[in-house]
């Protein structure tokens, strides 16, 4: 559906995107990630013919965006992370409106409007002014507006920002729908929803590919793959330098708490488990210890350990 062959785009005195490649099959639902300024945003305008590139080549449905722009826009439907909408249509007109500028026509329009104002929960709202609406129903009709011409391709750039914890959920469930009909690529800061949603993940830095691979691929491969945590009644500076020397283990943090008790979180390899290691040491020592688990990685481990001092 997306095939991105050797993207690059160029500023004055710095570059956004430096000789990126990767594709997106049909039916996929692929989460685009990235820290501020990686690039991310940079490549989904270009997708959307937004923005052009300095080199390479894009092509969207088999078509390329830099040649034939129009055609490849008609199979994309791309919703900003700002939605940029009319606040004095209501809801229904704004759709008819957008539906018609996308060539839609008669009973079709008509229909179509219909559905994605039914599928994205916007019936009971439809008589309403866009400018009266909260920003949970805003992204609601910025959906809509990305789904009315029955696009391949949706390209959501962060659709969940600045909604409360049931609309995030309710967004979350919309969009897992839709990856059932549709291909998704979906840029988002909130990796809980990545891990929820998206079957791969591509994570861009500094305008270059760091990863493409499934949430549980790359936490497997994740040099410290996991977290050893401890509450321990101990001097920190001690228990870090004896934790610290075993071969398995790459770094120890540690958080106060109450009454002498810190928080020690330990990283360590892929494939290892020194438990009983650390439990003989704090054993040894006699430091009096009060919880002690392991932690599997998370996407956000795998993100800080790709797109950290780089």
């Amino acid at each position: 559906m997306i095939q991105v062959e050797h993207l690059t785009k160029r500023y004055p005195g710095r570059t956004a995107v430096d000789d990126v490649s990767f594709s997106v099959g049909r039916g996929e639902v692929v989460g685009f990630l990235g820290p501020n300024g990686a690039g991310k945003s940079t490549t989904m305008r270009i997708l959307t013919s937004y923005l052009p590139a300095t080199a390479g080549r894009v092509t969207v449905a088999g078509h390329d965006v830099f040649a034939d722009s129009l055609k490849a826009r008609r199979e994309i439907g791309y919703m900003p992370e700002n939605v940029p909408l009319y606040d004095d249509f209501r809801v229904k007109e704004y759709l008819h409106f957008r539906a018609r500028l996308k060539g839609l026509r008669g009973r079709d329009c008509r229909q179509r409007v219909g559905e994605v104002m039914d599928l994205c929960g916007l019936t009971d709202m439809r008589k309403k002014m866009i400018g009266t609406l909260s920003k949970g129903y805003r992204q609601r009709v910025g959906l809509a507006d990305a789904l009315v011409h029955r696009p391949q391709l949706l390209i959501l750039d962060e659709p969940t920002n600045g909604l409360d914890p049931n609309q995030i959920r309710q967004v979350r469930e919309l969009i897992r729908h839709l990856g059932e009909k549709h291909t998704i690529l979906l840029s988002t800061h909130i990796l809980t929803e990545v891990e929820a949603t998206c079957g791969r993940v591509i994570i861009i830095d500094h305008g270059k590919i760091k990863a493409s691979d499934t949430p549980e691929v790359l936490q497997q491969r994740l040099r410290t793959a996991g977290a050893i945590e401890f509450e321990a009644r101990a001097p920190v500076d001690d228990v870090a330098a004896a934790v610290r020397a075993l071969p398995q283990v790459r770094r120890v943090l540690s958080d106060p708490m109450e009454e002498g008790w810190h928080r020690f979180i330990v990283r360590v390899d892929t494939g290892s488990d020194p438990r009983e290691e650390i439990a003989a040491l704090i054993a040894a020592h006699g430091w009096p210890l009060r919880e002690f688990i392991r932690k599997q990685a998370s996407l956000e481990d795998v993100f800080v350990e790709l797109t950290q001092n780089q």
